[in-house]
């Protein structure tokens, strides 16, 4: 592809660098509209620029304006530190930009049409369902949750059609949450993951997933004991999505 910028792109990528700091909030049609050009125009210039695509800019629009933090009421931070801060801030940032909203619209309605929610979890993650069990009660939702490997197992051949369960696994491989997620799809049951893996033998399994980012750095190498943040923000957000909409009905 040649890149060279035609006349309507140079005009549009002139628009775009003077208003940076808008560009994340609008959507394509929306600057299609401002910069008075086509969609396509503005598709073309993201890949002749370097992008997949103008989504993949706005991306990496909002990365780069969170990617300096502000240690300015520290006099003096350790190496170590620093680099502990940035690990949960992107995160946070990454999993924020990988979420997609259809999924969660998705979820949102699976469990507000299932009469009860299971919520099944191991290890760090247990204290991510405990939070959901909580909240789901919050708002009138039933809910139970289970973290022994023998009951998951367990449960998960008694559910019914009309239950929704949800598994909460970072690396998604947890052997006996596998075996309860292969009883779901056996007997259909509907079920979301919420995890940091993009390739797993639950991923596999289940109807639904929301997929957060899991930085490769630990600072308990020598434990099991890695980062839940990710899981942590994304049942957050699933959360007070479902509180919101159903607020509305």
């Amino acid at each position: 592809m040649d890149n060279k910028l035609s006349e309507a792109e140079l005009f549009l990528w002139n628009y775009i660098t003077q208003n940076l700091s808008e560009i994340p909030s609008l959507s394509i049609i929306k600057l299609s509209e401002l910069a008075n050009v086509s969609t396509t125009t503005i598709v073309r210039t993201m890949k002749k620029k370097g992008y997949e695509g103008y989504t993949s800019f706005k991306h990496h629009l909002k990365e780069q304006s969170n990617i300096t933090l502000n240690f300015s009421n520290v006099e003096m931070v350790d190496e170590e530190i620093r680099r502990s801060i940035i690990k949960n801030e992107q995160e946070v940032i990454r999993t924020l930009n990988m979420l997609d909203t259809g999924t969660i619209e998705d979820a949102i309605q699976k469990i507000y049409n299932a009469k009860r929610i299971v919520i099944f979890a191991r290890g760090f993650s247990e204290l991510i369902g405990e939070e959901m069990k909580t909240k789901f009660q919050l708002v009138d939702k039933y809910c139970e949750l289970y973290t022994d490997p023998n009951i998951i197992t367990t449960i998960s051949k008694r559910l019914h059609k009309e239950d929704t369960v949800v598994f909460v696994s970072l690396n998604g491989e947890t052997e006996e949450l596998v075996i309860a997620a292969q009883n779901c799809y056996d007997k259909e049951i509907g079920s979301l993951l919420i995890t940091a893996s993009k390739e797993s033998r639950l991923l596999e399994l289940v109807e639904l997933s929301l997929i957060g980012f899991k930085s490769e750095i630990s600072f308990f190498p020598d434990y099991e004991v890695r980062s839940r943040l990710p899981l942590s923000v994304i049942a957050r957000i699933l959360l007070d999505s479902y509180a919101i909409r159903i607020k509305k009905k």
